[in-house]
């Protein structure tokens, strides 16, 4: 029988037009779960532990919870707070005295790479501080570059999203291209891992479908090859559509967009790979360019989710309750492929400490022999997961997403 006690769910990291669904399906299943009595939300992720800052879930309409799955960004605030316990163990004590105070038995980390870190580290330390703390991870990353797990909540809709995008792009450019638009470039998200420029790919079922050229960050920009294909394409079609990852990197390693700064978890500020792209293609080729920055937009557009996304992002928050019941400290809910045609799935488990501080590329396969496009096979990892819709309930031509009221609970340590 699981130790009696409250709960915690905390969001962490760049959100996605999913993370909402996940934290419902948490919300739900605590709420039936009878060894959970009160459940809480950290206000901005690990930074509301860390202050004593908890949001009282229950002081919550009805209404407001039922709104989360359909609801984009993350509802409870999140960070981007890297902790590091070689460097800074009392951080983490620090939440097993806010845990203590309040009588948390169980923390449910809904994240990515370094969040995981986060969750294996407090299921650790909290054993051996002697306050046993169930700590789960919640699987959550549009750049779906997690390991074990055939695939992560949030990258199907933002798949679906620069597919969408993409695809109307192109239309408009194969209109205008004889007197203007001769180059389009999309910039996706993606820092090491391609998966989201990949998804592209998905969009061109002809050579007139962009995009003709797609640029992964598994693979190095060579300038010259680059440009004779983008001439080659303009000369066949009359136009070129290219897709171009933040990612990408110059021979000697650099990426092509890095602004110099760095993020609180080290990380590389990056953005404007399009810009550079399109500044090459109109230097050299002397070829009117436009460019556009999917940016926020495509990480938050619950409008057009993947209802495969929506689906899996509550199964993986029940899942999760479904661990803490077993007392499985440190694991993490995992997808599994089942079949491709039909699509099957379902959930399972992993140890967090083989998933935390771990990057899932775009495998060789899924990247075409030159480098510029996807392979079949990509198209058959990728197209069940963009499937289906799940359209938001919508008021004066608008999405009718909901805001928490965010009660704290009293303080207490």
């Amino acid at each position: 029988m699981p130790v009696r006690g409250n709960a915690v769910y905390a969001q962490s990291g760049g959100v996605t037009s999913v993370i909402n669904a996940s934290a419902y399906g948490v919300i739900k299943s605590a709420m039936a779960a009878e060894f959970i009595d009160d459940i809480y939300a950290g206000l901005y992720g690990i930074n509301g532990v860390l202050e004593d800052k908890l949001i009282d879930v229950y002081q919550e309409s009805f209404e407001a919870i039922e709104g989360l799955r359909y609801t984009p960004s993350a509802a409870f605030g999140s960070c981007r707070k890297k902790l590091d316990i070689n460097k800074n163990r009392a951080e983490f004590e620090r939440i097993i005295q806010v845990f203590k105070a309040h009588n948390i038995r169980y923390f449910f980390y809904n994240g990515g790479n370094d969040s995981m870190d986060t969750a294996h580290k407090i299921s650790l330390i909290s054993k051996e501080m002697g306050y046993e703390v169930i700590s789960i991870g919640v699987p959550k990353t549009v750049d779906n570059d997690l390991p074990i797990t055939d695939n992560t909540p949030g990258y199907g809709s933002v798949a679906k999203y620069n597919a969408i995008a993409i695809r109307e792009g192109s239309f408009d450019v194969e209109s205008m291209h004889r007197d203007s638009t001769k180059v389009f470039v999309l910039e996706s998200m993606g820092r090491h891992a391609g998966w989201i420029v990949g998804a592209t790919g998905l969009a061109a079922t002809s050579e007139k479908d962009g995009p003709q050229i797609i640029l992964f960050p598994e693979r190095t920009l060579h300038q010259d090859n680059f440009l004779a294909k983008v001439e080659e394409t303009v000369a066949k079609i009359g136009y070129c559509v290219i897709a171009v990852s933040e990612g990408v990197r110059r021979p000697d390693g650099t990426f092509i967009a890095d602004s110099g700064l760095r993020d609180s978890f080290g990380h590389a500020q990056l953005g404007g790979a399009g810009m550079a792209i399109a500044d090459i293609v109109k230097t050299n080729l002397n070829l009117k360019v436009h460019t556009a920055i999917l940016d926020y937009c495509q990480r938050s557009g619950r409008h057009i989710a993947s209802k495969t996304d929506v689906e899996q992002a509550i199964a993986c928050g029940q899942k999760a309750v479904e661990l803490a019941a077993e007392d499985k400290n440190g694991f993490m809910p995992v997808i599994f492929r089942e079949s491709n045609n039909p699509y099957e799935w379902s959930i399972g488990e992993a140890p967090i400490s083989a998933i935390a501080n771990k990057e899932k590329e775009v495998p060789d396969e899924y990247i075409r022999e030159d480098g510029y496009h996807i392979t079949d096979a990509f198209r058959e990892y990728a197209t069940p997961l963009i499937a289906g819709e799940d359209y938001p309930p919508y008021k004066n031509g608008l999405p009718n997403y909901v805001r928490l009221k965010k009660v704290l609970v009293p303080p207490k340590a």
